[in-house]
């Protein structure tokens, strides 16, 4: 069950623990979060740890989920495994009290210079929010959890559709409660979603869980709106892969991957 009544993903009881609250939670299991909030919380212990440069910005972090992460406190660890003068590697983990960890993520910083390059910056343009409506998600068997704590709108597309989509996502809830959401962390909450949003087969004869999660980001994110051009792919075997171009509403920021696993629910 919930561990806080805040109105945020998580309240945070201590530097590295962090209580989580309904707005955590999934679609698929009643005690079960959605792994956008937790991802956002690893890559917030990277953005805020006591060691960090200003000078260095996220470029990579690629997550493995190894079990579902439990509405339950969470602790989070936190690891240099590189600190060098352009690229630094950090590891971070996320514990569950009474439990083993449940997801980890490696951080790939690169030093940055303002000015330093030209902007090149290709890829498809999509219809700013302003412009497409929002849409409901797929029915889900609770009144509260990550799909009323954000606000979608389609571009293409749709969760009751089939195909590839367009989803435009904002955050109503802070990831934690009184803290400033980071442009970083509002990328991290809606990433997860791609094979969500882009889903080919029927949610209610199939799963199509991710096992993991790369977001790669040449551009920091600007604004309050995350969008997510998404695709998924499947193979008879089993195998899916989901991958998303990411946009602001400036245009291109990155790109998401998740590696499915696909089976007929038994």
């Amino acid at each position: 069950m919930p561990t806080s009544q805040a109105e945020a993903f998580y309240e945070r009881e201590a530097p590295d623990r962090f209580l989580p609250t309904a707005y955590t939670r999934g679609p698929w299991d009643v005690d079960s979060q959605h792994a956008g909030p937790p991802a956002a919380l690893l890559g917030l212990a990277v953005e805020q740890r006591p060691d960090g440069r200003p000078d260095m910005r996220v470029a990579r972090l690629t997550y493995d989920i190894m079990r579902p992460v439990p509405i339950r406190p969470l602790t989070v660890t936190t690891r240099v495994l590189r600190a060098g003068r352009s690229v630094e590697l950090v590891e971070v983990g996320l514990t569950p009290d009474g439990g083993q960890e449940v997801m980890k993520a490696t951080a790939l910083l690169m030093k940055t210079a303002p000015d330093s390059v030209p902007d090149v910056s290709p890829g498809r343009q999509v219809p700013g929010p302003e412009a497409v409506p929002s849409k409901a998600f797929f029915p889900v068997p609770w009144d509260q959890g990550y799909h009323t704590a954000m606000e979608v709108r389609f571009a293409a597309g749709s969760f009751l559709e089939s195909g590839p989509a367009t989803a435009w996502m904002r955050m109503r809830v802070p990831l934690v409660a009184g803290e400033e959401i980071t442009p970083l962390g509002r990328v991290l909450t809606a990433a997860d979603s791609g094979n969500g949003v882009s889903s080919e087969l029927d949610f209610r004869r199939y799963v199509f869980i991710n096992a993991d999660l790369t977001v790669s980001l040449h551009r920091h994110p600007e604004g309050e709106w995350v969008c997510l051009d998404a695709r998924t792919m499947v193979d008879g075997a089993g195998v899916g892969l989901a991958e998303s171009a990411l946009h602001d509403e400036k245009g291109p920021i990155g790109r998401s991957t998740q590696t499915l696993y696909v089976a007929a629910r038994g």
